[in-house]
This record gives structure tokens, C-alpha cells and sequence, in this order.
């Protein structure tokens, strides 16, 4: 039996049951496999010339966007990203390298924090309102990207190139005065007697330490356990991290005669499309073990009207003979059919990548810090921005307007309290 599987959802009133060149930007300049053309020295130049210094662990979405802000903010602020591989380099793959900015279909706050499985409730508030969807674009047109807005509301960069993106933020990071160093990774931070953040720097390549002491310190390091020991030695918790936007793998060889395009793909080996990534998002922790999946083929139907219509289409029946009169048909075996169209189940015997998508559920918890500010509630002058926290979006450009929300707010209020503190020693 095959259906047009265009006309399938998934009824989400179901069960779900646990069961070798370089680039150049001036003052960054990066070769794969070889070294960098910022040292040591540069912490020491940042640290000696700057009246206070931020240190961004993190040089992905949120970390470079709230650097930039920062040192807009402040610019007498000394402001250093971290990164221990390639900066920007979720930006450079997200959105099969077209890079999905954000969506443009959200601009209204309620709406937009219906978008994300964790942080939902907590986004409805401020976050969006300092910073949301049309500030993003606003931002990137102003610093010379041409976006265009696809047909479902991704937003996209006119060049189809997610370099447009990487190249616009890398030379304002530039412009600005923002320092990186690549190859390196925080593995401890501590609370001076001062009350300055003792931070460990070790290199990956060769055997070498370097601490330095930040005034300031934004963890941005997305879903890499880097970000969450810092947060638990500052005295943080984390909600353990677990896959979101997943596709479904899954071992039911019925489904090969349903393979096709539609709402909920399927493949050879399980289910995928828009359907399916949503319910990853937000089933995500209960599907973190394997477990049975329920679909309704035909949700838009009464199971009644279903069995009317199994009635007239007979002979199309899937488990029901040609040969077999209706009228000898026990009304259990209709009801079976019928079943099995409104509910029919599937056992989730893995999780597979949806192409360059990758999203954790899980990190700081909400509750620890302030979505006005992304100030620690814990640690004065610890901020957090992006995926480290416990907020995922649902796929369509939400993840990176979380990074780009979080970045710009946190570097907003790093760079006002680095400007009162400058106020106050000059008062002195």
C-alpha cells in the first residue's frame, strides 16, 4: 500500500514514549596546521595597554558578536577571544555553507520564543526586545551584507556564501580592536582575592601555561565541555547536555515503500524532514535513549471517517485479499487498519546528523542568569551568551539568533560596567 506522503504530519497530540589556503583579516590571519600570527604576547600587550581586560572564551557566533559589542561599548576595554580550533566555524558550515543567519518570519517576541523547546517561557521577556531578528539584519546590512528572506523565513546572505557572514564579522572584530588567539583552551578559571578571574590558558599544539587575569569574563564555547567546567568551577550547574535536531533512525523495512518528499521524509533507514527535526527538538530528552515513536499518518481525520474510507477503497487495504469477502471481514480487522493509519508505531533505534546540524540541549540553567543583562547570578562580572546556556531552538535560523541576541546583550552591559568603572577611577 503507498500514500502520498505530502499529506503526512506528525500528530503532535501522539504519545512519545521513552523506550590548505589561509585568510586574512588584517589583524587575524589563519593557516590550517600552522601557527598563528598571534602569540603569547599579545594577552601581555591587551593586559598592559587596556585599563581592564574582557576575555571571551569562545570564538563562535555569540563570542565574536559580544566582543565586537563590547569594545563598541568600551573601547578603552581590552577585549580577547579564545578559541581552541577556527573561529566561526559552526557559521562556516550552518545552513549547507549558505550560513542561516536568523528567521524573519518572528519578529514578534511571543512568537519567536514558541521557536525554542528550552527557554521558551524565559524568552518571552526582554531578550528579544534588546536584541531580536530585525536587529540582527539591521547590524549585518549596516556592515555591508546583502540578506534576502526565503519563502518558510530563513534569512540568508544574498552571496548564498556563509564567507559573507565570517568575512563581516572578522573585520569589524578587526576594526574595532578586538584580539584573537586560536589554538588555545581555558581549562580552569578561579576567583582572585581581588576578585578578578584567574583564567588557565593551555595551548593544544605543544606542551605550554599561560595564566591571565581577566576583569571580565564571557563564556561563550557553545556545547563544548570547556565552557560547562568553567561554569561548574564558578560555581555554576549545568542541566546535562543531551543531542537535539536529530533525525530518526530506524530498523522497519515497511518504511522503504514510503520513501519520498514531504513534511516527514523517509528514507531507507528511518525518518527525516522538518516534521521530524521539530519533534527531535522538543521530544529531545525523552528520545535521548531509544524509544517508540507514534505517527498519525492522516491527523486531520476522524478514525470513523477512516474507516469509511477503508471501506470504499477495499481492495487497496494493506493485510486485506482480493479474494476475501468484505462481509466476512471481522470488524476488529477494520479497526486494526484503522489503528495503524491514526497510530501507528515505530521503534527509534538511533539518532543520525540532519546534515551540518548539530544542537545540544542542556547547560547553564536559565535560572543562574540574568536574560537582561546575561550576568551570572552567582559570579558578578561572569557573563554567558549562546548555546552553553540551556537554550535550543528548533531548526530555521533560531539557534543563531540566540547567539546573536545573547552576544550583543552581554556585550552591551559588559562594556557599560567597564565604562562606569573607568568613570569611577577617574572620579578618584
Amino acid at each position: 500500500m503507498n500514500f502520498a506522503l505530502s499529506r503526512f504530519v506528525l500528530h503532535f497530540g501522539g504519545s512519545l514514549k521513552t523506550a590548505n589556503s589561509g585568510r586574512n583579516y588584517g589583524g587575524f590571519l589563519f593557516f590550517p596546521g600552522k601557527t598563528r600570527r598571534f602569540t603569547a604576547s599579545s594577552i601581555s600587550k591587551v593586559q598592559t595597554t587596556s585599563e581592564e581586560l574582557l576575555v571571551v572564551v569562545g570564538g563562535g557566533a555569540a563570542g565574536v558578536y559580544g566582543a565586537i559589542r563590547a569594545k563598541i561599548v568600551a573601547p578603552h576595554l581590552g577585549v580577547l577571544v579564545i578559541e581552541k580550533a577556527k573561529p566561526l566555524s559552526k557559521v562556516k558550515i550552518s545552513g549547507g555553507g549558505r550560513c542561516n543567519v536568523t528567521n524573519g518570519h518572528s519578529a514578534d517576541k511571543m512568537v519567536l520564543a514558541e521557536h525554542y523547546p528550552r527557554g521558551n517561557k524565559e524568552l518571552r521577556g526582554s531578550f528579544f526586545s534588546i536584541h531580536g531578528p530585525v536587529d540582527t539584519m539591521t547590524w549585518f546590512s549596516d556592515h555591508g551584507v546583502d540578506l534576502k528572506t526565503e519563502d518558510d523565513g530563513r534569512v540568508f546572505p544574498v552571496s548564498d556564501s556563509s564567507s559573507s557572514i565570517i568575512d563581516c564579522l572578522m573585520l569589524e572584530a578587526k576594526r574595532s580592536g578586538v584580539l584573537l588567539q586560536t589554538g588555545k583552551v581555558v581549562t580552569s578559571a578561579t576567583i582572585t582575592d581581588s576578585g578578578k578571574f584567574l583564567l588557565k590558558i593551555e595551548k593544544r599544539t605543544i606542551d605550554s601555561v599561560e595564566y591571565v587575569e581577566a576583569d571580565y569574563l564571557l563564556i561563550a564555547s557553545g556545547s563544548s565541555r570547556q565552557g560547562y567546567a568553567l561554569a561548574v568551577q564558578l560555581g555554576h550547574s549545568i542541566v546535562d547536555p543531551v543531542p537535539s535536531l536529530f533525525t530518526f533512525k530506524i530498523a522497519d523495512t515497511q518504511l522503504a515503500e514510503l520513501s519520498g518528499v514531504g513534511p516527514m521524509l523517509v528514507t531507507h533507514w528511518g525518518l527525516s524532514g522538518p516534521v521530524i527535526l521539530r519533534l527531535s527538538a522538543w521530544g529531545a530528552r525523552d528520545l535521548f535513549s531509544s524509544g517508540t515513536l507514534f505517527v498519525d499518518f492522516i491527523p486531520d481525520i476522524h478514525i470513523e471517517d477512516v474507516k469509511s474510507i477503508i471501506i470504499r477503497h477495499k481492495n487497496q487495504c494493506a493485510g486485506i485479499g482480493g479474494d476475501i469477502l468484505w462481509a466476512s471481514i471481522p470488524k476488529n480487522s477494520l479497526i486494526s487498519v484503522a489503528s495503524l493509519l491514526k497510530q501507528c508505531s515505530f521503534g527509534v533505534t538511533g539518532k543520525g546528523q540532519f546534515k551540518d546540524e548539530f544542537v545540544t540541549a542542556g547547560g547553564v540553567p536559565l535560572s543562574e542568569i540574568s536574560l537582561k543583562t546575561m550576568e551570572s547570578r552567582v559570579q558578578p562580572h561572569l557573563f554567558f551568551a549562546g548555546e552553553v546556556l540551556n537554550i535550543d531552538g528548533v531548526t530555521g535560523g533560531f539557534n543563531f539568533q540566540n547567539a546573536w541576541s545573547g552576544g550583543y546583550i552581554a556585550g552591551t552591559n559588559i562594556g557599560k560596567l567597564a565604562l562606569d568603572d573607568s568613570l569611577k577611577e577617574e572620579a578618584v
